[in-house]
Protein backbone atom coordinates (compact mmCIF):
# COMPACT_ATOMS: atom_id res chain seq x y z
CA UNK A 1 0.00 0.00 0.00
CA UNK A 2 1.35 3.54 -1.07
CA UNK A 3 0.79 6.15 1.67
CA UNK A 4 1.85 10.01 1.18
CA UNK A 5 3.68 11.38 4.05
CA UNK A 6 3.42 15.41 3.68
CA UNK A 7 4.92 17.58 5.66
CA UNK A 8 4.15 20.56 6.68
CA UNK A 9 5.80 23.39 8.83
CA UNK A 10 5.29 27.35 10.15
CA UNK A 11 8.56 28.83 7.83
CA UNK A 12 8.14 31.01 11.24
CA UNK A 13 8.91 28.40 13.62
CA UNK A 14 11.48 26.08 11.32
CA UNK A 15 15.40 26.23 11.34
CA UNK A 16 16.95 29.47 9.56
CA UNK A 17 18.88 28.79 6.73
CA UNK A 18 22.78 29.35 7.12
CA UNK A 19 22.04 28.52 11.12
CA UNK A 20 23.68 24.95 12.90
CA UNK A 21 19.62 24.32 13.71
CA UNK A 22 19.22 24.67 9.21
CA UNK A 23 22.34 22.12 9.04
CA UNK A 24 21.13 19.92 11.72
CA UNK A 25 17.60 19.59 10.14
CA UNK A 26 19.17 18.60 6.64
CA UNK A 27 21.11 16.13 8.00
CA UNK A 28 18.03 14.46 9.58
CA UNK A 29 15.86 14.96 5.97
CA UNK A 30 18.76 13.23 4.90
CA UNK A 31 19.01 10.37 7.40
CA UNK A 32 15.32 10.23 7.39
CA UNK A 33 15.92 9.45 3.12
CA UNK A 34 18.51 7.02 3.75
CA UNK A 35 16.44 4.91 6.11
CA UNK A 36 13.77 4.83 3.66
CA UNK A 37 16.15 3.69 0.58
CA UNK A 38 18.10 1.49 3.09
CA UNK A 39 14.68 0.21 3.86
CA UNK A 40 13.05 -0.60 0.39
CA UNK A 41 10.19 1.29 1.24
CA UNK A 42 10.99 4.70 -0.75
CA UNK A 43 8.84 5.71 -3.54
CA UNK A 44 9.30 9.37 -4.03
CA UNK A 45 9.84 12.23 -2.44
CA UNK A 46 10.99 16.15 -2.84
CA UNK A 47 10.81 19.15 -0.88
CA UNK A 48 8.81 22.18 -2.70
CA UNK A 49 9.64 25.79 -3.21
CA UNK A 50 7.94 28.22 -0.74
CA UNK A 51 4.12 29.34 -1.22
CA UNK A 52 5.29 32.47 -2.76
CA UNK A 53 6.03 30.82 -6.01
CA UNK A 54 2.86 28.68 -5.78
CA UNK A 55 0.30 29.67 -8.92
CA UNK A 56 -3.54 28.26 -8.03
CA UNK A 57 -5.71 27.71 -11.16
CA UNK A 58 -9.79 27.05 -10.61
CA UNK A 59 -12.17 27.06 -13.81
CA UNK A 60 -15.59 29.50 -12.77
CA UNK A 61 -18.30 29.89 -14.98
CA UNK A 62 -16.19 28.04 -17.59
CA UNK A 63 -13.54 30.75 -17.41
CA UNK A 64 -9.73 30.00 -15.47
CA UNK A 65 -8.35 32.11 -13.48
CA UNK A 66 -4.70 31.95 -12.19
CA UNK A 67 -3.76 33.35 -8.71
CA UNK A 68 -0.37 34.07 -7.54
CA UNK A 69 0.37 32.11 -4.24
CA UNK A 70 -1.68 29.30 -2.42
CA UNK A 71 -5.04 29.17 -2.63
CA UNK A 72 -5.51 28.77 1.21
CA UNK A 73 -4.12 31.11 3.87
CA UNK A 74 -2.75 28.90 6.70
CA UNK A 75 0.33 29.27 9.01
CA UNK A 76 1.49 25.85 8.18
CA UNK A 77 2.79 25.68 4.54
CA UNK A 78 3.24 22.21 2.88
CA UNK A 79 6.76 21.86 2.27
CA UNK A 80 7.31 18.50 0.53
CA UNK A 81 6.60 15.14 0.82
CA UNK A 82 7.44 11.35 1.04
CA UNK A 83 5.72 8.20 -0.53
CA UNK A 84 6.18 5.20 1.01
CA UNK A 85 5.15 2.11 0.14
CA UNK A 86 4.66 0.04 3.26
CA UNK A 87 1.84 -2.94 4.70
CA UNK A 88 -0.42 -0.70 6.62
CA UNK A 89 -0.93 2.56 8.47
CA UNK A 90 0.61 1.78 11.31
CA UNK A 91 3.92 1.41 9.13
CA UNK A 92 3.56 4.66 7.53
CA UNK A 93 3.28 6.09 10.71
CA UNK A 94 6.38 4.29 11.73
CA UNK A 95 8.35 6.58 9.06
CA UNK A 96 5.97 9.57 9.82
CA UNK A 97 7.20 10.16 13.37
CA UNK A 98 10.78 10.26 12.57
CA UNK A 99 10.28 13.20 10.16
CA UNK A 100 12.21 16.38 11.22
CA UNK A 101 8.64 18.47 10.92
CA UNK A 102 7.28 16.64 13.44
CA UNK A 103 8.66 18.75 16.25
CA UNK A 104 7.73 21.87 14.77
CA UNK A 105 5.09 21.38 12.50
CA UNK A 106 2.55 18.57 11.19
CA UNK A 107 3.32 15.27 9.50
CA UNK A 108 -0.21 14.00 7.66
CA UNK A 109 -0.10 10.74 6.17
CA UNK A 110 -3.08 9.81 3.68
CA UNK A 111 -3.29 6.48 1.60
CA UNK A 112 -2.46 6.87 -2.08
CA UNK A 113 -5.71 6.13 -4.49
CA UNK A 114 -4.97 2.59 -6.50
CA UNK A 115 -6.89 3.02 -9.86
CA UNK A 116 -4.84 0.19 -11.40
CA UNK A 117 -6.61 -3.46 -11.36
CA UNK A 118 -4.37 -6.10 -9.25
CA UNK A 119 -2.03 -7.74 -11.32
CA UNK A 120 -1.95 -5.22 -14.31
Amino acid sequence: MKYMILLYGNPAAEPAYGTAEFEKMMAEFAAVSAKLVADGVLDSGEGLQGVETATSLRIRGGKVETMDGPFAETKEHLGGYYVVDVPDLDAALRYAKIMPPAHWGTVEVRPLMDYNPAGK
